[in-house]
């Protein structure tokens, strides 16, 4: 097998180049008309958009003001909730010392809003009784019966202790008779404040099954992490939780009470319910004994449906309840009119690099300028996907990182193009000079990309949240700039040095060697630059300005070493000139 030649390799590169974006434009186009939730534009930030605002009353359960403690801890789950639903550039506040400000870019979804007003406490109940929500039952003569309303003076106190959350002596005719006739579709029911020693009637979120419960045996501040994954060995998803020290102790006495009656056949107290902010978002049975504080729940779930219950157990564990002041739309805090003045700002450090690049290095230019669109193509395709999977959006400090982003690349092809007629000035013909010069460039190239991802990455972790769009769009590019060399820059060199026009060394190509410094001859061959003494007309001037060019090129070591050959090349000549006159 013949061994790849460049131009091989740059061809090669280039189609690669080509497959990565058509791959990229093809994900976003199964977005836009697969799914209908992606979009050829990059969604904007709430700075640059507007959005929906939020606010929320935050309660206690014994009904006293909450700390400052609880209210930050509650924004931040918050927080968290909202950036788990893929939601970018948030911004949540504090207020009036209880309450909440949530700003979404954009029109909130239902999904969303489930989420930020779910933000109350996480219970663990055992499950005593479960029906249908229907409140009536099959009377004598078939038709549907309405439950009576609880008579008052039905015994609502156990006659014998409960001994655990499992027991059935929870369950008084009072209770019973409540439970039957429980409306789920009855917004005055309230089972958020129920008292947390007392069992409780809750729905689920559908409102198609109500359930009885036992008392609360743990809350949400026992787990520590709730995750989504697939189990490898039937491939359903399922979410895995993580108690505490103190939670897997207990959770491990309830799995131990609650596998009996699995074994027993008694459903369907064999199940424990996670009760989030009054509603039942899942009911699982238990199927062994769990010790180690990691139980797993299995089901019928999907991805997003695992997340969003991983989610809900992860971010639920504050004691407080939240009642909705305000929902409103909102418009954005900067404008249509900043964006311009950001975009503007863009398209002038762009044109100053252009015109830059073509003074500079003359037909090499349009290679840095074709660079630079390839890369504004990807990375404009590269967040409409991101706006899509990630939920990001592009905000004002997010077109900052972009902007910026254009003199870190600048920076890159002038190392590129400098080591080329470095190359070119050691001898070097101009196809040498390229695979030599990219050997020596993309070192200095990786290194310094590396030290901007890892500013971006710092940056992001540890900078506010409207600083992270910056870090974000930083990495983001930097990231593409290094695939852009790669994969068009280089390439494109190796086959622009074959041409007649570059590999020729026309003046215009940038890659005259004459005015670098060195006299082309001949494909692969290079003299010295005539000395001006000996030459005449323009032969002289061109060699003036080779000798001259070449001597600002020069480093410090480089001129060192010059002068020390030409102090001594003239105390040899000295010396001869000496001996010769004695002789005489």
């Amino acid at each position: 097998m013949a061994t790849p030649t460049p131009v091989r390799h740059a061809w090669r590169a280039l189609t690669g180049l080509l497959v990565i974006t058509a791959v990229l434009f093809g994900i976003n186009a199964l977005g836009v008309y697969g799914f209908g939730k992606s979009s050829w534009a990059p969604e904007l930030a709430l700075d640059l958009q507007g959005g929906t605002q939020i606010i929320l009353q935050a309660k206690t359960p014994d009904g006293a003001a909450p700390t400052t403690e609880q209210l930050n801890q509650a924004a931040a789950i918050i927080r968290q909730r909202v950036d788990a639903s893929g939601v970018g550039e948030a911004d949540i506040t504090t207020q009036s010392g209880n309450q909440i400000v949530v700003q979404i870019p954009g029109q909130a979804d239902e999904e969303t809003r489930n989420r930020i007003e779910s933000a109350a406490q996480m219970q663990l109940r055992a499950v005593l009784a479960t029906t249908a929500a229907s409140t009536s039952y099959v009377g004598e003569d078939g038709s549907p019966t309405p439950y009576p309303t609880p008579d008052a003076g039905l015994e609502a106190t156990p006659t014998v202790a409960p001994t655990d959350g499992s027991d059935l002596n929870w369950i008084t005719p009072a209770l019973q008779a409540e439970f039957l006739a429980y409306d789920c579709a009855d917004e005055a029911n309230d089972p958020a404040n129920e008292p947390a020693d007392q069992p409780l009637i809750a729905c689920d979120p559908t409102g198609t099954a109500k359930y009885l419960l036992g008392p609360v045996e743990l809350d949400g501040s026992a787990i520590t992490d709730a995750t989504n994954g697939m189990n490898t060995n039937n491939g359903q998803w399922v979410v895995n939780i993580t108690f505490d020290d103190a939670g897997t102790k207990i959770f491990g006495e309830v799995s131990q009470r609650l596998y009996a009656f699995t074994q027993a056949g008694d459903t369907p107290r064999n199940q424990f319910a996670f009760v989030l902010d009054g509603r039942v978002i899942s009911a699982p049975s238990m199927n062994g004994v769990i010790l180690d504080g990691k139980p797993q729940i299995s089901g019928s779930f999907d991805q997003e449906s695992s997340k969003t219950l991983a989610d809900q157990l992860k971010y639920g564990a504050l004691p407080l309840s939240f009642e909705i002041v305000s929902d409103n739309a909102i418009s954005a805090t900067l404008g249509s009119q900043q964006l311009q003045i950001g975009l503007i700002a863009g398209l002038i450090g762009l044109a100053l690099v252009a015109l830059y690049s073509l003074i500079v290095y003359r037909a090499l230019g349009f290679v840095i300028i074709a660079s630079l669109g390839v890369m504004a193509v990807l990375t404009y395709i590269t967040l409409c996907i991101l706006a899509w999977r990630m939920g990001f959006r592009l905000s004002l400090a997010g077109v900052a990182g972009l902007i910026v982003t254009i003199g870190f690349t600048a920076d890159s092809f002038i190392v590129y193009f400098e080591r080329i007629r470095d190359e070119l000035r050691d001898g070097k013909s101009i196809t040498g000079a390229v695979e030599d010069g990219w050997g020596r460039a993309k070192r200095t190239i990786y290194i310094s990309k590396s030290i901007n991802i890892l500013a971006a990455v710092v940056l992001y972790i540890l900078a506010d949240a409207t600083v992270k769009g910056f870090a974000f769009t930083l990495g983001l590019t930097t990231l593409i700039d290094i695939l852009i060399f790669i994969l068009f820059t280089h390439p494109v060199m190796q086959l622009l040095a074959r041409t007649r026009f570059f590999g020729g060394g026309h003046p215009l190509s940038g890659l005259d060697p004459e005015a670098l410094g060195a006299v082309y001859r001949g494909r692969a061959q290079f003299r010295a630059p005539v000395d001006a003494s000996v030459a005449k007309g323009s032969a002289a001037r061109r060699a003036g300005r080779s000798r001259g060019e070449a001597e600002r090129r020069q480093t410090i070591a480089e001129r060192k070493q010059a002068e020390l050959a030409g102090k001594s090349s003239g105390s040899s000549a000295s010396d001869a000139g000496s001996t010769t006159e004695g002789n005489d």
